[in-house]
């Protein structure tokens, strides 16, 4: 999703980031701890939306403060007040907010213990953060107020537990509100409760979700710990009082979610030590289940033992890579680092928490979006992770079962727009490729044929739409005429490509499966993109020609041609011009100059079209190097390793260490759009092992680890993937491969297939300060449906 895209940093600032202080490498020092390197604040300002809180790898409850502004992933480092703290979010979405339901808010006491002088309306209870006093550690975040309270949060897998300390008052009553809320103040009815013998809070509400259709409805349940109850009662606008124990809401015109605002509360006595535990089960299924979900995993409200656990599950998921950082610095370590770990963040897994159909197959939600995630994020999952990706397969797969659609965004239950393709097709072809285990792929299969060939009601959150269009004419035209669903007419150029990118995939599986006539239909139709391809178009950038002949362009049903300036939609025009909506044009978040470099099934034939390897170089440079290109989306991610194809490996390398750290770094602002999911954080961590995968292909591109050895071991075999420099120049200065051996024996490719972390081995490259002849032979390219000219 889109986000601010003027992130890069000044030359001075690169030079500093690169050269900031060493730290003894890993594999060497015995007080590492991965945990340290993880910086869960990059990415909370100037629009990345990453996720600062508490969570555990793919957790359901996060637990953060929910600040006004900018607040997609609830707290942003860019704000200044706090409304309050909830317990489930996403990380790095665009558009509006996402969750942050039923926040609660300590106050130290009401002004003349009158509880009328308590602030309950969301606007009015809003306090000021203490600048710099936010800590956030994989499994922890804490964050202190202005007006003496100091907030401490963790997870377990379905709970949150918060510690609230009260310094300053003059007298101590805490009171603890819950808000009927969320945070895109989608509510459409609530009730809480209390218990007045326990000061229990639960309740419910329904509520629509960020980037998608229908409405969810989601339970919570919280207990206290602490100090001894002194009252409790129900809230709604600027009153409260304790005579009632269920408070309802519901529209009725006047007031609507942003401007009701009511809950319940509890009161108590001062706490010992002027500390308070709040503990809060959320589900999506009862209040029963949300509070069994609290008692079952966290009995005892032990604050520190949850910290400890949390931080013992994440070093269980990251322990898996190690990495001989001798020489490099610590900035460039948090960046590796915490990108691994917002890719951990989502899909998360909801398992037994569906009410939407019975299943013994895993449940994850939060595929926010497919289409951002399936050019990395997936990818690395599948290399550091395999049973989890297996498990999200399976769900995607059993989502199919029920829903009858793969969908291609899911999230709170609901089907999330269609962005261009149906690129779960490619998930699934990515995963089968790697032998990713446990999964039905017989059903798989059925699945992606669906999309490519049944039309869907609604196309624009599930499937495909113009297929009638798709098959006979080979594109999508820009004025389709398709009376066999519903959806965006737009988007007609970047649609073409992409369907023509999941036929491909599906005759990948085709092929192996034993489908013949399917992989010959399906190779067929992988070529539609070259129907929009107008070998004659020429681009301009303030009325100069910039030397390139050949881009997409959108065409009619009758064949001829429109035409959308190749610029159009870059940072250099109308940036924001191409956004899914009903005027958002033939490309989506990008422009034609970027989705003429996506063909990665033939990019034989592309070099080709664009007038062969040397002008293909100059061409990808130039959209490199020109300001077309804005790095903070998705599409763009492979483009910086597509010299690969025109035997120009070095210039990948050049292009990845352009980027890291003027795009991607340690600062908090520090990556240059919306994280989406983990993308931006998967394509830092992927670059700098080394290894780049072409989704949706047994392929991964090789470039110089930006350390001197980095070991990936594989959680179903055991086995370890070792990639070595030789001559590792920690200035990088020396980023260019001269030769290669794959386990002792000479490695000319310029790529490797999975089975290099299927079977373990070691990948030694020698590097030097020039650019080689290593890779740059026709047999050492990557796989491509032509054959390189």
């Amino acid at each position: 999703m889109v986000g601010a895209w003027s992130r890069g940093l000044p030359l001075a600032v690169v030079s500093a980031l690169v050269a900031s202080t060493f730290v003894h490498g890993q594999k060497k020092d015995s007080n590492f701890d991965v945990l340290d390197f993880v910086d869960p604040f990059i990415g909370t300002s100037n629009g990345g939306h990453s996720f600062a809180g508490a969570t555990l790898p793919f957790g359901m409850a996060k637990a953060v403060a929910d600040t006004q502004g900018e607040n997609q992933a609830g707290f942003a480092y860019d704000t200044k007040l706090v409304t309050g703290f909830s317990h489930m979010h996403d990380s790095g979405t665009g558009g509006s907010p996402s969750l942050g339901n039923f926040p609660l808010f300590p106050q130290a006491s009401c002004p003349g213990d009158d509880l009328n002088q308590c602030k309950w309306q969301q606007s009015d209870r809003a306090v000021p953060w203490v600048p710099n006093s936010p800590r956030a550690r994989p499994g922890y975040f804490s964050i202190a107020l202005e007006n003496g309270i100091t907030a401490e949060m963790t997870v377990t897998n379905r709970s949150a537990l918060y510690r609230f300390k009260f310094t300053g008052a003059e007298s101590l009553s805490p009171v603890i509100l819950v808000d009927l809320m969320d945070l895109p103040q989608s509510r459409t009815n609530g009730t809480a409760s209390v218990d007045p013998s326990t000061g229990r809070l639960t309740g419910n509400g329904t509520f629509n979700p960020s980037f998608g259709i229908g409405s969810y409805d989601l339970h919570f349940c919280a207990d206290f710990k602490g100090a001894k109850l002194r009252d409790t009662g129900v809230w709604m606008k600027t009153r409260a009082g304790t005579n009632q124990t269920t408070v309802t809401v519901t529209p009725d015109g006047a007031n609507t979610a942003s401007t009701l605002s009511a809950g319940t509360f509890a009161r108590f006595h001062a706490p010992v030590d002027n500390t308070l535990l709040a503990r809060v089960g959320v589900s999506f299924i009862s209040v029963e289940q949300a509070c069994s979900n609290a008692e079952r995993e966290q009995p005892d409200f032990d604050f520190d033992g949850t910290v400890s656990a949390a931080e013992k599950a994440w070093r269980e998921k990251l322990e898996v890579i190690e990495v001989d950082a001798e020489g490099v610095s610590a900035d460039l370590q948090k960046v590796f680092w915490s990108g691994v770990y917002r890719a951990l963040i989502s899909p998360q897994d909801y398992t037994g928490e569906n009410p939407l159909w019975k299943s013994d197959e895993p449940y994850y939600d939060s595929y926010y979006c497919i289409w951002d995630s399936y050019r990395g994020v997936h990818q690395l999952l599948t290399m550091l992770d395999p049973l989890s990706q297996s498990r999200m397969i399976r769900s995607l797969v059993d989502i199919y079962r029920h829903e009858g659609y793969l969908p291609d965004c899911r999230m709170s239950l609901c089907k999330g727009f269609t962005q261009g393709g149906s690129n779960a097709d490619v998930l699934i072809a990515d995963a089968y490729l790697k032998n990713v285990s446990d999964v039905d792929w017989a059903t798989a299969y059925e699945a992606v044929v669906k999309d490519a060939e049944v039309e869907p009601a609604n196309w624009n959150v599930e499937g495909r739409g113009g297929l009638q269009s798709w098959k006979s004419l080979g594109y999508i035209p820009t004025d389709d005429f398709d009376p066999y669903g519903i959806g965006l007419h737009t988007r007609s150029v970047s649609r073409t490509v992409e369907y023509a990118y999941n036929d491909f995939c599906i005759a990948e599986l085709a092929k192996r499966m034993g489908h013949d006539s399917d992989y010959e239909k399906y190779m067929q139709r992988s070529s539609n993109w070259q129907n929009m391809f107008k070998a004659d178009q020429r681009s301009y950038i303030n009325g100069v020609d910039t030397g390139f002949a050949g881009f997409l362009q959108p065409r009619y049903l009758n064949g001829t041609w429109g035409y959308q300036d190749p610029i159009f939609c870059s940072p250099l025009y109308n940036f924001t011009s191409c956004y899914l909506n009903p005027g958002g044009h033939e490309t989506y978040e990008g422009s034609c100059w970027l989705y003429t470099f996506y063909v990665p099934q033939d990019m034989a034939a592309l070099v080709t079209r664009l007038g062969g390897p040397e002008t293909f170089t100059s061409r990808l440079s130039y959209l490199h190097n020109s300001g077309i290109l804005y790095v903070g989306d998705e599409q763009s991610f492979l483009t910086a390793f597509q010299y690969h194809y025109s035997a120009r490996p070095a210039l990948s390398a050049k292009t990845a260490h352009s980027y890291i750290p003027s795009q991607f770094n340690a600062t908090i602002p520090g990556i240059p759009g919306n994280d989406d999911g983990g993308a931006m954080g998967s394509f830092a961590a992927l670059s700098m092992m080394g290894l780049f995968p072409v989704h949706g292909q047994d392929v991964y591109l090789i470039t110089p680890p930006f350390f001197k050895e980095v070991s990936i071991r594989n959680g179903m075999t055991g086995k370890v993937a070792t990639v070595r420099n030789i001559n590792f120049d920690p200035g990088y200065k020396a980023i260019y491969i001269q030769s290669a051996k794959r386990d002792g024996k000479p490695w000319s490719k310029n790529w490797i297939s999975h089975d290099f972390f299927l079977e373990g081995g070691v990948l030694e490259l020698e590097l030097g300060k020039r650019e080689s002849k290593w890779g740059t032979r026709v047999e050492d390219l990557p796989p491509s449906m032509s054959g390189y000219m």
